[in-house]
């Protein structure tokens, strides 16, 4: 078992000494100028200027503010994490009183910033310390049994009038920036007497009615609650801030439960340093066993874990300063303590000590193309492996020979639920706890390269890869480090090794592959870095790069011209999402001056335009563009590739979304699968494939040694094929109970699969009612008599690693496709005589039958991962 508690020193303070190089001072080296943060700075200002709260008002401005805090990628992994589930599902957030009084304007401001980005926590607040105050004030001794208050007639009036007062100054704190809040005093809290003739009026929650939380937000009214409760009778009874809360997130269950403190957490007694995070299924046994662990922090601990015990393992309880809510919300660092179920972490040294192979097969396969290879290369090296039960998240490390020698992160996995629940953070530290010295490396445009910044000492960037290392001191030995992560590079110049990268991705085993003769470095680790390089499937001529490929750093400006149809409302959809493109302009004659719907990027509003010829000329010229997509109708965009043409920079690129190219030879054909990689890497005029055609491609190419003679194909497409244009194949009128056959010789699609194969092909389309997806059977001749598992081994050697095609046994479904980014293929039903075999295959039209392929096309055309801006899941 891997135990542990980790401090709050997890972000460093980073001084840059060089262009390339960042090295590190400690933070407590570094003095401060300010105790506010940039976002509490701007927060502060705006609730005290008494601004209109428009300009803050809308989502994508207070996004940028966030960004102050962490990454744009943390930020919008977090907010879609918590915009995942139901609105009332996000947080609950207690508040204790001396809050309110204390920090009213934060407290305020860091609810008003979640609701502007459209989330809806549940406060619920207690009154304590004013409640103290006004006993006092009015000569009457607080009473405590068992830390619990006493709570008789006269307290209770009190607390009644009191909480109504806290509960509305917070309401009109929030609604002054701009926040409709509502205040919920009673109704939601049934409860029983705790012990009547020990406690009096005080309650014990039974149920929580959540019908007026509900009608809050669904008012669009973040709900503001007190901790009173009421019996069956009505009598209203005292309950503890902290037991209302809990009973609260056992009702909601939400994401999280947030218990703001003046303190900001929970602390080591030991060290006296802020305890960042506590899985409670690895550490909860250790952690009681503390000699620290007592009194306040004992019970808040076993509180917590009651309660969360109760909860999905999605739900965890931070427990953070007012003014930190943000960072602790919305970075992977946090700034509070975080507590969570968490997974038991495992250490293994030997591949059969992983118990459930499949599943390990299934994380190694996300970015290993031979699977087997690799395990096998484990079998034959030392190494260790961390990882959490379910594999969420998977870490294997090379050590070094010598004891003073770095180890290498040679693998290192995490689902999006390992980063969200810090699985990825545990792993990485029972690592660091193991190896004083560990060197990685990174692509550049990885998605989680800030996380690997703050678990590094520094890094180096050459190329497209950030080196990164810790456990190294003093300029010579980092000098030295470098020297060797430069020697790497210049091998690899020569001959690209395959892409592994950390986070979501893999670094390259070959580290470093080759070093300056006699160093250190060179002696120390040769022999552990010098492996082989893994290569891809030798049945798979074009091994996928995947998002390793990244080699340009600069976001690229995109106009796509024909935006009004469903194709070019699907490509916006994604550009919308993309790490890199900035979508500049949008062409539609029909829709010229109207504005764009459904691209928020950076909070830009577009608005269509009517390019015409002369303007894409005028735009190439003064290099607006990187690249142009065409979304026009067959033999329309012409005059407008011309234009382009015609300036004669050839620096932008052209992805055309027509058939107009699709059989000249001077344009690359843009199918990644099946057209090798580095020739589209290096493309600047790029024919986007049909949708049928895409399918059929890759349902028939690894048979294609083996035909014996046309494979006829029977495709059936939903109408959003037919285009938005009314027509008889897309009148759902004259579809409903019907399968409509069209063009059922010579379609354009049985030439262009044809001459892409370079076998001819039979073709018969059809439409069918649903709205989106393709479905074909081919029907395949074969040379020879051949097995259905022969011939489904040919398709998963043939498409081993490709992240957008499935192989599965069962005939694939349309319903199962529609919406989804890839091809399936299977069905592999082979005739009695062994000579003939029907496959299936089902793809969106809209996505990877048109506008996801064309995005693949564009990130290989302009240097960025292949997959970049595609979800995978």
């Amino acid at each position: 078992m891997l135990s542990g508690l980790r401090n709050s020193s997890r972000r460093a303070v980073r001084l840059p000494t060089s262009r390339n190089l960042r090295v590190v001072r400690p933070a407590a080296a570094i003095p401060s100028t300010s105790s506010s943060s940039p976002l509490r700075a701007t927060a502060s200002s705006y609730a005290t200027t008494g601004l209109s709260p428009s300009p803050l008002s809308t989502r994508s401005t207070v996004i940028q503010l966030l960004n102050n805090i962490g990454s744009k990628r943390e930020v919008e992994q977090y907010l879609s994490h918590f915009t995942s589930v139901q609105s009332q599902q996000f947080a609950v957030i207690k508040v204790g009183g001396a809050i309110i009084t204390e920090h009213l304007d934060s407290l305020s401001n860091s609810l008003s910033f979640l609701n502007h980005v459209g989330l809806f926590p549940v406060v619920v607040h207690g009154a304590g310390p004013q409640l103290n105050k006004m006993l006092e004030a009015a000569g009457v001794e607080p009473q405590f049994e068992d830390g619990i208050r006493v709570t008789d007639g006269k307290t209770l009036a009190l607390a009644r009038q009191l909480f109504l007062d806290e509960n509305l100054k917070l309401v009109e704190a929030l609604e002054k920036l701009g926040v409709r809040a509502r205040p919920i005093t009673g109704g939601v809290f049934q409860a029983d007497y705790l012990d009547r003739q020990k406690y009096d009026l005080v309650g014990k929650i039974t149920s929580v009615d959540k019908r007026p939380i509900e009608a809050a937000i669904k008012a669009g009214c973040l709900p503001i609650l007190t901790s009173t409760a009421e019996t069956a009778e009505g009598q209203l009874l005292n309950v503890n801030a902290d037991i209302a809360a809990g009973e609260l997130a056992r009702a909601l269950q939400p994401l999280k439960i947030v218990y703001l403190s003046e303190k900001g957490g929970l602390f080591n007694g030991e060290t006296n340093e802020k305890i960042s995070t506590i899985n409670l299924d690895e550490e909860y046994a250790g952690l009681m066993e503390q000699w620290w662990c007592r009194y306040g922090t004992r019970l808040k601990i076993k509180e917590i874990k009651e309660l969360l015990d109760g909860l999905p393992r999605t739900s965890s309880v931070a427990i953070i300063a007012t003014e930190d809510l943000q960072k602790e919300l919305f970075t992977d660092t946090g700034a509070g303590t975080l507590i969570r179920r968490g997974n038991k972490l495992t250490a293994m040294s030997s591949v059969d000590g992983f118990e459930d192979r499949t599943r390990l097969e299934e994380v190694l396969g996300r970015e290993k193309s031979d699977v087997s290879e690799y395990l096998n290369f484990l079998r034959s090296t030392k190494f260790k492996a961390y990882a959490d039960e379910p594999l969420e998240v998977l870490a294997i490390v090379i050590p070094g020979e010598g004891p003073n020698d770095p180890a290498r992160l040679d693998f290192f996995s995490s689902t999006k639920a390992g980063w969200l629940g810090n699985v990825a953070d545990n792993v990485f530290n029972s690592i660091k706890k193991e190896y004083p010295r560990l060197i990685w490396s990174v692509r550049q445009g990885d998605g989680q390269l800030s996380w690997h910044f703050d678990k590094s000492q520094g890094s180096f960037n050459h190329g497209d890869q950030v080196h990164f290392w810790y456990g190294y001191e003093g300029p010579e030995e980092v000098k030295s480090l470098i020297g060797g992560f430069l020697a790497d590079a210049g091998s690899r110049e020569s001959g690209r090794s395959e892409g592994a990268v950390t986070g979501i991705k893999q670094q390259a085993r070959g580290f470093l592959t080759a070093t300056r003769p006699g160093s250190r470095w060179a002696a120390s680790m040769g022999s552990v870095l010098r492996q082989p390089r893994r290569g891809f499937a030798s049945t798979n001529p074009n091994p996928p790069l995947g998002s390793s490929n990244a080699t340009n750093g600069k976001p690229s400006k995109v106009a796509l011209i024909g935006a009004r149809g469903y194709t070019g409302q699907a490509l916006i959809s994604l550009i919308n999402s993309h790490p890199h493109f900035d979508l500049t302009h949008v062409s539609s004659r029909e829709l010229a001056g109207k504005k764009l719907e459904g691209y928020t990027k950076d909070g830009k509003e577009i608005v269509y335009q009517n390019l015409g010829v002369e303007d894409i000329r005028r735009m190439e010229e003064n290099d607006e563009v990187d690249c142009w997509v065409m979304a026009l109708p067959n033999g329309v965009c012409g005059p407008f590739v011309d234009a382009v043409e015609d300036v004669g920079k050839a620096k932008s690129v052209i992805v055309d979304l027509s058939a107009d190219f699709r059989f000249d030879r001077k344009w690359t054909y843009g199918l990644p699968e099946l057209v090798p990689r580095e020739t589209l890497t290096k493309a600047s005029r790029i024919s986007n494939p049909g949708c049928y055609a895409t399918a059929a491609q890759i349902a028939i190419a690894p048979l294609a040694p083996y035909l014996a003679g046309s494979p006829t194909i029977f495709g059936v497409s939903g109408y959003s094929g037919a285009g938005t244009r009314p027509s008889p194949k897309n009148d759902v009128n004259q579809l409903k109970d019907n399968l409509m056959p069209y063009s059922l010789t010579d379609h354009i699609h049985e030439r262009e699969i044809g001459t892409q194969l370079g076998v001819p092909v039979a073709f018969i389309p059809h439409v069918a009612v649903w709205f989106q997806g393709i479905h074909h059977t081919v029907s395949i001749p074969l040379a020879k008599g051949m097995t259905s598992r022969e011939i489904r081994n040919l398709y998963q050697d043939r498409y081993a690693g490709e992240k957008l095609i499935k192989v599965t046994g069962e005939a694939p479904l349309v319903k199962n496709i529609s919406g989804k980014h890839g091809v399936e293929v299977g069905g592999f039903g082979v005739h009695s005589s062994g000579e003939r075999v029907v496959v299936c295959a089902t793809i969106d039209n809209l996505l990877k039958g048109a506008a996801t392929q064309c995005l693949q096309n564009m990130n290989l055309a302009l240097g960025y991962g292949e997959y970049d801006g595609i979800p995978l899941d």
